[in-house]
């Protein structure tokens, strides 16, 4: 039988992966070189898991210790290399790759945090600061809006909704990596439906409006 650990490691790779591409993306589409690409991916595949095992005391975080998180970034930006130009008009992958990082990490957050002995609530907000650590730092690096502020869309929610279905199917003792696909299958939806669909939710004041509802921009309180 495939033990868990097992089962968090790939799926933490496969996470790596996915935001790297994101990140590699993101930097084909400012146009930086091939070495800007590199550091980008990085960036984004490995932010959210340094922020998490600082945050848990976990040592020196596992992307310094284990070559098999180097790997994701060269391949991805390679990858966005070869394919960029055949698939420069599909911005949305820039998005699906996004939604398939969050999906995967805000789970391997989660249970990492289990593990290291938090409660249930400190565990859910590890989960999602790891899903979505590495989107904000690609996001600020590349001068980009950080998705997670953007007022049009949906980011941190759907990781929530992963990292509390976790915390819960662990407690329960029903979390294997069926569920956990199933789950990050759930996250990915919930993510790319948003924002395929333009959900948000509401603003920081009740009262004020959204640029191009009628309103113009975001100008405060109405009367």
């Amino acid at each position: 039988m495939i033990s868990i650990d097992i089962v968090l490691l790939w799926l933490d790779l496969i996470g790596v992966f996915f935001f790297a591409v994101s990140g590699s993306l993101l930097a084909a589409r400012k146009q930086f070189d091939f070495v800007g690409s590199i550091l980008l991916a990085s960036i984004a595949a490995l932010g959210g898991g340094v922020i998490r095992d600082i945050v848990i005391n976990a040592g020196p975080p596992i992307a310094f210790t284990n070559p098999a998180y180097l790997a994701p970034p060269l391949l991805a930006a390679m990858l966005v290399y070869y394919l960029f130009s055949s698939v420069q008009r599909f911005t949305s992958l820039l998005t699906l790759f996004d939604a398939g990082g969050l999906a995967l990490f805000c789970i391997t957050g989660t249970l990492k945090a289990i593990s290291a002995g938090m409660n249930p609530v400190a565990a859910i907000l590890l989960g999602v600061t790891t899903g979505v650590g590495g989107g904000l730092l690609r996001d600020i690096t590349a001068n980009e809006i950080p998705t997670l502020f953007n007022n049009r869309d949906i980011y941190a929610l759907p990781a929530f909704v992963g990292a509390g279905l976790t915390t819960l199917m662990w407690h329960l003792g029903l979390f294997s990596g069926l569920t956990a696909c199933v789950i990050a299958a759930v996250v990915f939806a919930f993510r790319v439906t948003a924002w395929r669909r333009s959900w948000y939710v509401p603003l920081a004041v009740r009262g004020w409006h959204r640029a191009g509802t009628g309103g113009g921009a975001i100008s405060g309180l109405r009367d």
